[in-house]
């Protein structure tokens, strides 16, 4: 479809969101389109950690990707977006018998890789350490097994003891406001050193995944932009936005929903300013009207995999011609072409772009979409 305006209307569950016809014409202006090799292409990432299933895709219903925290739900930190209640769904795994226990039954259960966490001592830094060793243990049993892990705060060293451990991907939030830091993280660290630990990351081997979380101010968009220029000085492997979901926020400094004008505008900056760098949307953000308005201007925008796709999006993103692919892993492990936790050679499901649009257009107002199913692992 020529107009994407056109093509935001002619999608029935986009209805319930309130679109920016300016926005729209200028991600259309400026080509939205992915560059590099993944030009076209956009990735609809199913998560397996956490139940999942629209009227477009469903689950594959296996936990291939779990999430380990070796600090079960503690954390010292206990920031005012968290409150350390994402830790409290992932599995506990808090010495290193544990952790070895509970990887191994994991993979018996059909696991591919796993998402390693903790919570934060109060220099923002996961205390790894014990655990490394069982890392490498575990990628010298199972080398196919992936493992991507949430590395805070580091400094050269440790990056290269998480490296020489066999970590895939490692993964960090890049925080660009003073404010934030002291305020939402009750941290005591310069901005400058989050960029310093990034930098430390990208000088290995490791596949670096950084992260920008979208309103982390209290809901307001502070630092965003600046955490964006540091990315880009140091090349990650990907970049993943997420946005915040103020429901653990204390009730004496709530947090405000963003715009989603304002995120999909920081979308359009994220795609231009790393060109060749694949641009996705995470799992985190608001429901609801602002979930359709975020995912569809996510594809508008051009960037290249969304998690957990609200209604509508895939539709959208077949109308704009985009090359649309489904799969079961963690979005944090789409690298360039290739998502690792299916890189054995079994590619994610390809949809028939032209015979998806045909087929919804010729559905009554308010038929279910197409079910479509992610690959099976």
């Amino acid at each position: 479809m020529s107009d994407w305006l056109e093509a935001v209307h002619a999608v029935e569950a986009l209805e319930v969101g309130h679109f920016d016809a300016d926005l729209v014409r200028a991600m259309q202006a400026r080509g939205a389109q992915p560059s590099g090799a993944a030009a076209g292409r956009i990735n609809f990432y199913v998560p397996t950690f956490k139940a999942f299933a629209t009227s477009e895709i469903r689950g594959c219903g296996k936990s291939a990707w779990p999430a380990i925290s070796v600090t079960g739900p503690a954390c010292k930190l206990a920031c005012d977006h968290c409150k350390a209640k994402l830790l409290e769904a992932m599995i506990p795994a808090t010495t290193p018998e544990a952790l070895w226990r509970v990887v191994n039954e994991q993979i018996e259960a059909g696991a591919q890789g796993m998402l390693l966490s903790g919570g934060s001592n109060h220099r923002d830094e996961v205390e790894y350490e014990p655990f490394l060793p069982v890392v490498r243990r575990i990628k010298d049993a199972f080398p196919r097994f992936k493992v991507a892990i949430h590395t805070a705060l580091v400094d050269r060293d440790k990056a290269r003891r998480i490296e020489a451990s066999g970590v895939d991907a490692a993964m960090l939030d890049i925080i660009g406001a003073q404010d934030t830091v002291q305020q939402v993280y009750h941290l005591r660290r310069p901005v400058a050193d989050f960029e310093a630990s990034l930098a430390a990351l990208t000088e290995t081997s490791l596949k670096v995944v950084p992260h920008i979380v979208l309103g982390l101010h209290y809901g307001r968009m502070l630092g965003e932009w600046n955490a964006l220029e540091m990315i880009a000085r140091h090349r990650p492997a990907a970049l993943v936005l997420v946005v915040i979901m103020p429901i653990y926020a204390p009730a004496h400094r709530p947090f405000a929903v963003p715009s989603s004008r304002e995120i999909g505008r920081f979308f359009l900056d994220a795609r231009a300013a790393l060109p060749g760098v694949p641009v996705l949307l995470g799992c985190a953000r608001p429901p609801g009207r602002a979930k359709v308005e975020i995912d569809a201007y996510a594809v508008l925008a051009g960037l290249n995999g969304i998690a957990h796709p609200s209604d509508g999006t895939v539709e959208l993103a077949a109308r704009l011609g985009r090359d649309v692919r489904v799969t079961p892993a963690c979005c944090s492990i789409a690298l360039g072409e290739e998502v690792m936790a299916l890189d054995d050679g079994r590619d994610a499901l390809a949809i028939d772009v032209a015979a998806f649009v045909r087929r919804e257009a010729a559905k009554p107002r308010g038929a279910k979409l197409a079910d479509i199913p992610v690959v099976a692992l």
